[in-house]
């Protein structure tokens, strides 16, 4: 019996069955399907993106982003397609320890440069990925709440996925998609300090880097290499009680330059304070950005640097497509951990297994 106080021991006592609890699935679940989006042919991927379709555009860059043979068959197409209505845009790279307000800036910086100079902005957030999950929050949307909602913007984030030089070359591609769905503004914002910045550098025009001051040593922040990259130094959250302490880390920053070789364009980094918070000095950022675009169009710098850049692509994505070509290979694939057990018995050295491995491959393509 379910209900034992039901028996006539008990009289009186009554308990009541209940209500049956509906099930957790939804029963029209079943019945519910996704519609199938439809594949664009590469001539309707570049018409949509020379209209200037944002959503167009998105398809296009989730297809560069993919790993799948077809759609990176279909994305180089369209990218090719694309290529003759590319160029016309300035590029700017921004980079900074994390803490230094990237985001916030580039909110305000693409606000800023829009109501000024008017156009079309892109930005293009390259997002650090979790190595253990693979995961990535790209949340840059979310802190960017202005630029996120403006007409004239297009944000985009992308997962490192731990691959960086994958990355840095979908980037490069998202760009050419962007110059081409009328973007005279791109801005690419890195993961943070190292190796990155490498990597966006060769894609940008002007390079701007954001430190903070108060946060100790000022000099722990000039690290040479990324120095050596940059166009243009800001220090950032330079209002309240930070004025001071902004003001002399600028002077720390400006000695540290003298130290330096003058950069290849003939052009002296400039230092500068702001808050991006508060939007003070904005304008004199920017007005040197543009001052610095001038200056090395005069001189023919900018053409030699996009020429420069263009090579510098060329060689990464064969070095890129051998890498992949070696470790899909069936036969590479099944003797790697033979050789990788040798090694580690002792049994072969390092630089023989790999001669061992790189013979067997190119033999093979004889």
């Amino acid at each position: 019996m379910e209900h034992p106080e039901n028996s006539e021991e008990y009289k009186g006592l009554t308990v009541n069955k209940g209500i049956e609890q509906p099930s957790a699935i939804n029963p029209y679940l079943k019945s519910f399907k996704r519609p199938k989006r439809r594949q664009f042919t590469p001539g309707e991927y570049v018409e949509g993106i020379l209209k200037g379709d944002v959503t167009v555009l998105s398809q296009a860059v989730t297809l560069v982003e993919s790993v799948k043979p077809e759609h990176q068959t279909l994305a180089q197409e369209v990218i090719e397609k694309c290529l003759p209505y590319a160029g016309n845009s300035i590029r700017v790279g921004i980079s900074g320890v994390p803490g230094s307000g990237k985001s916030t800036s580039i909110d305000v910086f693409g606000l800023h440069v829009l109501e000024e100079k008017g156009g079309k902005l892109a930005v293009l957030a390259i997002d650090p990925s979790s190595e253990r999950s693979k995961g990535s929050i790209l949340g840059d949307k979310t802190r960017m709440e202005k630029l996120s909602v403006h007409p004239d913007a297009f944000i985009r984030p992308s997962p490192s996925a731990g691959s960086l030089g994958g990355v840095a070359r979908k980037t490069r591609e998202t760009i050419i998609l962007c110059e081409a769905a009328g973007f005279d503004k791109i801005f690419v914002e890195t993961v943070g300090v190292g190796q990155s910045e490498t990597a966006v550098h060769s894609m940008v025009d002007f390079f701007l880097l954001i430190q903070l001051a108060g946060t100790g040593d000022e000099l722990q922040g000039i690290k040479r290499g990324i120095m050596e990259m940059a166009d243009g130094i800001v220090i950032n959250k330079a209002d309240g009680d930070n004025v001071e302490k902004a003001k002399l880390a600028a002077t720390h920053f400006r000695n540290a330059l003298h130290l330096f070789p003058a950069p290849e364009s003939g052009w002296t980094p400039e230092v500068m304070t702001y808050s991006g918070f508060y939007g003070i000095g904005i304008k004199e950022i920017w007005d040197m950005v543009y001052r610095y675009v001038d200056f090395v169009k005069a001189n023919g710098y900018f053409e030699h640097r996009r020429n420069e850049q263009a090579k510098y692509w060329m060689y990464e994505t064969i070095n890129e497509h051998l890498r992949d070509s070696f470790y899909n290979n069936p036969e590479i694939a099944s003797l790697l951990e033979v050789q990788e057990r040798e090694v580690l018995d002792g049994k072969a050295t390092s630089f023989a297994a790999a001669r061992k491995l790189l013979d067997l491959y190119f033999n093979q393509k004889k």
